[in-house]
């Protein structure tokens, strides 16, 4: 359980360096690269951790699978608030095509 808090700690830190300064659009490229640097610290502080920790528990394949499962879920809710785009239908089908990856990885070998 801690991996699994840890990965969604990362991503919401990993979402807001890459999308965030979508909303301020008249903010000096150098300055959105600075300003993305210093949230990307933070996502690394929970991403490392996540990853040593986890790993053992599970593959690296696993690891990864639910890293990016849980990508898409803080994506979505990142979108929907900050930038005001609702989900659409093909984006709610390949969120579930990636839901269906995780439960495949997880399967017996």
């Amino acid at each position: 359980m801690t991996t699994v808090l840890l990965l969604f700690a990362s991503n919401i830190f990993m979402t807001a360096a890459w999308y965030g300064h979508l909303r301020f659009r008249n903010t000096p490229l150098w300055m959105v690269i600075l300003g993305a640097w210093g949230i990307a610290f933070f996502e690394y502080c929970f991403q490392v951790p996540a990853n040593r920790w986890g790993y053992g528990r599970f593959t690296a394949g696993q690891l990864k699978i639910a890293q990016e499962a849980i990508t898409l879920i803080v994506f979505v809710a990142f979108a929907w608030l900050w930038l005001g785009e609702e989900p659409r239908w093909n984006e709610a089908v390949a969120f579930a095509l990636m839901l269906a990856a995780v439960v495949v990885v997880n399967l017996p070998a």
